[in-house]
């Protein structure tokens, strides 16, 4: 935390300096503007040439500042999203709340453990890896949490983002890019829509006479100035008028082009910026160089071909005003030939736009896992088998605080299923959760909550928590026997890693107990690894049936000092102490 500390106090102090010089360059803008307009009054006045010297001089000041002043303002905007980017870090380290979205928009009730796992919400999964700022990166990092990755592209990740964890400067100026891209889903939506839109070729002679047309206007009124014809002038205004009239006929086409398309030509300039920071970086591991490679297209890097795309977009905006847009049209076609830009390079680009996008998309989930492994040094990458083997040392929960965790060694091997007991409070299904999230975790090339770790990357099925859903008129139990038809079709198709939480709680106690012995029977024939909670003793009696695959785990609770006490380890066997009869005795219930 101390690195973000010293960052966000240098930052501060260089934002200070920034603000400083900004306001300077403001007021001497401020100061060339009224001298270049004083220089022209006077020499109204006395027809000077020196007035009229000072008055080009003070108006070439002027666009002089007003690049140094763009330029100020974007390097006060990337200062200002640096230092947003280390107060949220130090805000969340020290528990103070929680500054990233929770992607709830992506929870799914139906997935097999979004829900159940909390991997959207508040407080979720997501909210405390979530590091992106584009909706892009934001959607891509959420399909990597819903999905396990194979061996090979999960090796590649955890390369990169061990690459990616030690370039702290280099993962904050990229995030601090893509905070001010300003970036929204229907942005994003409107230019894949565009890039999609089966633009129909620029008709030929509408090519040609975009060309023609204002070589022949140029031409008249140079003949004009020379020659002083009267005449010319009424061939300049017939020419201006149907340039006007051909343009009217392409008014529709530009308008379905650039539809929705409101600061567009900014975000896709930030788009370039971010593909130019991982263009321009070094790279070692395999996944990041692959990326960086694709950024290649036609000799010239993307974000060259993102920032022309800009500039054809920033191009229809410079004329908005009805009178420029009338001249630069009349004499130059100004618009048809942006069209025309535009037609020409979605056609060239269409297939490689989608892709640069992902590529960004990929990095900022990337980053996201790389800052959650920097921010949590004590966590591991586990290693990976093709053999089944699945086993933790010191497992816990990585969204709980490390002064209060409590780690266990859990194993898969030789046992493959296990049946935990434990009173509630015990920590049941908190350990439960802890499994299903470093699983995740396992499957997408994060760092684990564990000090060692050996897995065999697997779907996870999950039935932890369910609810009445009653737009769609379902009970809760009705609700739960969906999800465990699901569980029970996925697994028929490849092993899988099952967790089962107090399952059939809505029938009576003979019910339940068959029902969840037969679940277990038929979860540990399709070769399934995982665990299931229960408090019903004859559920544990299976593993005498089957003692090479199941194995009885238990978190007991003891009375201390006329209290309970609760110590979160996880022991062999079945639990035996009861702790609600003493709570409801000490409480006056009983």
């Amino acid at each position: 935390m101390t690195i973000y500390h010293s960052k966000k106090a240098g930052l501060e102090s260089s934002l200070k300096a920034l603000n400083a010089k900004y306001s300077t360059i403001s007021l001497l803008r401020l100061l060339t503007i009224l001298l270049f307009m004083g220089s022209l009054y006077f020499y109204m006045q006395n027809s000077q040439v020196l007035y009229i010297v000072l008055a080009v001089v003070f108006f070439i000041g002027f666009v002089f500042l007003m690049r140094i002043h763009s330029k100020l303002q974007f390097e006060r905007k990337f200062q200002e999203a640096l230092l947003t980017i280390n107060g949220n870090e130090i805000d969340f380290l020290e528990n103070k709340k929680l500054p990233f979205e929770n992607g709830i928009e992506f929870n799914d009730f139906s997935h097999p453990y979004a829900y159940d796992l909390d991997i959207f919400g508040k407080h979720s999964l997501f909210q405390n890896l979530n590091r992106t700022a584009t909706y892009i990166g934001k959607k891509t990092l959420a399909n990597q949490l819903l999905n396990v990755a194979s061996v090979e592209v999960i090796k590649q990740n955890q390369e990169a983002v061990k690459e990616l964890s030690q370039k702290l400067d280099w993962r904050q100026e990229f995030s601090a890019f893509a905070k001010i891209t300003n970036d929204s889903h229907s942005s994003y939506s409107e230019l894949l829509k565009w890039n999609k839109f089966n633009s129909e070729a620029f008709p030929r002679w509408a090519v040609l006479f975009s060309i023609i047309s204002p070589i022949i206007l140029g031409g008249l009124f140079i003949t004009y100035l020379i020659t002083s014809n009267t005449v010319l002038i009424n061939s300049l205004s017939y020419l201006f008028v149907i340039n006007l009239i051909v343009l009217g006929n392409f008014m529709k086409r530009i308008k379905i082009e650039i539809a929705n398309s409101d600061n567009i030509d900014s975000i896709i300039n930030q788009y370039s910026l971010l593909l130019q920071k991982i263009e321009n970086e070094s790279f070692h591991s395999d996944k990041l160089k692959s990326l960086q490679e694709k950024l290649t297209f036609k000799t010239e890097n993307a974000s060259v071909h993102l920032k022309k795309l800009s500039g054809l977009f920033s191009n229809n905006d410079t004329i908005a005003n009805l009178v420029t847009a009338v001249l630069f049209n009349g004499t130059f076609l100004f618009n048809l030939h942006v069209l025309k830009r535009l037609i020409q390079w979605k056609r060239e680009h269409a297939d490689a736009l989608e892709e640069w996008l992902e590529i960004i998309g990929e990095v900022e989930a990337l980053n996201s896992l790389a800052n959650f492994a920097y921010n949590n040094p004590d966590f591991i990458y586990p290693t990976l088998n093709s053999n089944f083997q699945i086993q933790f040392k010191d497992l816990s929960h990585p969204l709980l605080s490390i002064k209060t965790r409590i780690g266990n060694d859990v194993t898969f091997n030789p046992q493959s299923f296990m049946i935990l007991t434990g009173s509630n409070m015990s920590g049941k299904s908190t350990f439960l959760r802890s499994l299903g999230v470093n699983m995740v975790l396992s499957g997408i090339g994060s760092v684990v909550c564990a000090t060692e770790a050996n897995v065999h990357p697997l779907p996870v099925l999950v039935t932890m928590r369910l609810s009445d859903s009653l737009t769609d008129s379902e009970s809760y139990f009705y609700a739960e026997i969906k999800r465990l038809k699901q569980i029970m079709d996925a697994l028929e198709g490849k092993p899988a890693f099952v967790l089962l939480d107090e399952i059939l709680r809505g029938t009576n106690s003979d019910d339940k107990r068959n029902g969840t012995i037969e679940v277990v029977k038929k979860v540990i024939a399709q070769k399934a690894f995982g665990a299931i909670a229960t408090h019903d003793i004859e559920v544990c009696l299976t593993t005498n049936d089957y003692p090479d695959t199941l194995i009885n785990k238990c978190f007991e609770v003891e009375i201390v000092n006329n209290d309970l006490h609760f110590d979160y380890k996880l022991r062999d066997g079945i639990c035996r102490n009861k702790s609600a009869s003493f709570l409801m005795k000490k409480m006056g219930v009983i």
